[in-house]
């Protein structure tokens, strides 16, 4: 009787604890690592400061954000989409006010409802942000539109009471999604008014698998169930260590649609694409330390992913892929690994923070990548890369609060089902 006593009181205290952390606001992370109080406080500090971007980057008037913090850039339909999700997880952490997230949101519609940039419901990569017209020549993006829909349907589920929530589902229901298949089974990367559909498709494993889930469980314009099947899921070995890789083997293919999409307890033909993803990022730390004595950069440092460099922007990545690199590091890179390498990605987060914040740390938080070889630091924010970071440490920080919102989405569902996905329910992939 005694030890029965003993246990029930320990689980009163536990509950107790949890309902007191649940009133104070503090959630455990994502997989439910041990986070230190001061990691938690850094942690909470770059996800805070990283909103700062689409705060003061995204024009007052038209409600579209910048794609780079450089004067003079184009806004992106990315970042766009990137600055509603992060509005929305500002107000519900007390960071700005609901109304003002509603009216920044509400100014961001209103542009592209007004100026339809785009075509058959898919949008321009780059506008301008004052007057929302296409620039740069862009081409009406297929990624690039899935992941300002993904955004703004997220944004859609803190305010679902209000009309911004069915004024976001109007927007995805007018998308002609097969249009964007040109007639084959892989979506083309984007369409230009004077060319046509570009000669480039989503033919292998990479980012879209986003694309594909908002594809396939459109309501009013869905594709079938085979162009999930279609593209190539080709794998090869690194240390050992089989992965399902991208063809540049940048560590962005393997986060942003992990960032919406809980992969962790969903099978796709006997692939777990968290698992994959966790293996890719492994694979990057691992080929940083293999090429630490090449490029001092990449001592006790890792996260090749595609960014800016002393040399423009690149598609730097590491093995299994095309594996370019010169010693240049995203840092967003590694923060945004963070649910798939808690302890890895903290670690090069808070050397990175230690050693180089008076050239990398803002503002806005991390600027978005550095060379020492090249003794080059960017000076300048990405706005895609701002937006990873805020919904990859959101899902770490709290739970998987990204992951639960958009994993009740009747979209998401009817995608999980026409893809014939299998549920692993007590599998953690770890």
């Amino acid at each position: 009787m005694l030890t029965l006593k003993f246990y029930t009181l320990l689980k009163i205290s536990a509950l107790r604890i949890l309902c007191l952390l649940l009133v104070l606001g503090i959630s455990s992370p994502a997989n439910g690592f041990d986070l230190s109080e001061e990691d938690r406080t850094l942690l909470k500090k770059i996800e805070k400061d990283s909103i700062q971007y689409f705060i003061k980057e995204t024009n007052p008037t038209t409600g579209l954000t910048k794609d780079s913090s450089r004067a003079g850039a184009p806004a992106s339909i990315a970042a766009t989409g990137f600055a509603l999700a992060s509005f929305a997880i500002a107000a519900n952490h007390g960071w700005i006010s609901n109304q003002e997230a509603s009216e920044k949101i509400k100014k961001t519609l209103a542009t592209i409802k007004k100026k339809k940039c785009g075509k058959k419901g898919f949008y321009y990569h780059f506008l301008d942000p004052e007057t929302g017209q296409r620039t740069w020549n862009s081409e009406v993006s297929s990624i690039d539109t899935a992941l300002f829909i993904a955004n703004a349907l997220l944004a859609a589920t803190y305010f679902e009471q209000s009309g911004l929530s069915k004024q976001i589902y109007s927007l995805y229901n007018q998308i002609d999604w097969p249009w964007m298949l040109n007639g084959k089974e892989f979506f083309c990367h984007g369409w230009k008014p004077q060319d046509g559909f570009l000669p480039y498709y989503w033919d292998m494993y990479a980012e879209h698998l986003i694309l594909q889930a908002l594809a396939l469980g459109s309501s009013t314009n869905p594709v079938p169930a085979s162009v999930w099947k279609a593209w190539r899921r080709e794998s090869e070995l690194y240390n050992g260590k089989k992965i399902i890789y991208s063809y540049t083997g940048s560590l962005f293919t393997y986060q942003y649609s992990h960032a919406f999409i809980d992969f962790r307890n969903l099978e796709d033909q006997n692939i777990n694409y968290f698992s994959n993803s966790k293996l890719a990022t492994i694979a990057n730390w691992e080929f940083s330390s293999a090429n630490q004595s090449q490029y001092k950069t990449y001592e006790g440092a890792w996260g090749l992913s595609a960014s800016l460099g002393p040399d423009g922007y690149k598609p730097y990545g590491a093995m299994p892929g095309n594996a370019m690199h010169d010693g240049t590091i995203a840092v967003y890179a590694p923060i945004s690994s963070i649910i798939f390498t808690p302890e890895e990605s903290i670690s090069v987060i808070k050397k990175i923070y230690k050693t180089q914040s008076p050239n990398l740390y803002g503002p806005y938080g991390f600027r978005d990548s550095y060379n020492l070889d090249s003794n080059w630091f960017a000076n300048e924010y990405l706005g895609i890369d701002q937006g990873i970071i805020v919904l990859m440490l959101e899902n770490f920080l709290n739970d998987g609060a990204i992951w639960k919102r958009f994993m009740k989405l009747p979209l998401t569902q009817r995608w999980i089902k026409l893809a014939n996905l299998k549920r692993q329910e007590n599998n953690s992939a770890e």
